[in-house]
């Protein structure tokens, strides 16, 4: 890619597209009602998504409760990994979570997504834990991962 894509709230109209990047990204995908139900149901949660054009390329789901953040869900579509544009997503939802009065902002990850821990290493995310047999496809666990959005910010 030449330029950055365009970062904007998700909105309903943007659910075909999040279906295309959840089943390439994810063996489990979530369903289509589960972030419809995120967009319209739940008052913490806040979705970001990364458009190209009018295709979207990836997004990313935060839950704000109070002063804490916590990433839902982060994907980018294969034909775009390695451009920056999880970093970009990611960045944009710890900006938006400080707006929001976000003091920390937390994630888990598989303990074998090594790509996916450096990115969040190189925004200032430390671990934090794991969690056994979190993700239930396959029993792996999770590396809880946490940041300090002030600590983030004044790097």
């Amino acid at each position: 890619m030449n330029s950055f894509p365009t970062i904007r709230f998700m909105e309903e109209r943007d659910l075909d597209g999040i279906m295309r990047v959840e089943h390439d990204s994810f063996q489990m995908p979530w369903t289509r009602y589960a972030f419809f139900n995120e967009l319209t149901n739940n008052q913490f949660a806040h979705y970001l998504v990364a458009e190209w054009g009018y295709e979207i390329i990836g997004y990313c789901g935060v839950w704000i409760v109070i002063d804490e953040a916590h990433i839902t869900n982060v994907a980018v579509h294969s034909r775009f990994r390695g451009q920056h544009i999880g970093e970009i997503l990611m960045m944009n939802a710890l900006e938006m979570s400080h707006a929001y009065g976000a003091k920390s902002m937390s994630l888990e990850v598989r303990v074998s997504n090594f790509v996916a821990q450096s990115l969040y290493k190189k925004l200032g995310f430390q671990a934090g834990g794991i969690r056994k047999n979190y993700y239930t496809d396959n029993r792996e666990d999770a590396l809880v991962m946490w940041v300090n959005i002030d600590d983030y910010k004044n790097r």
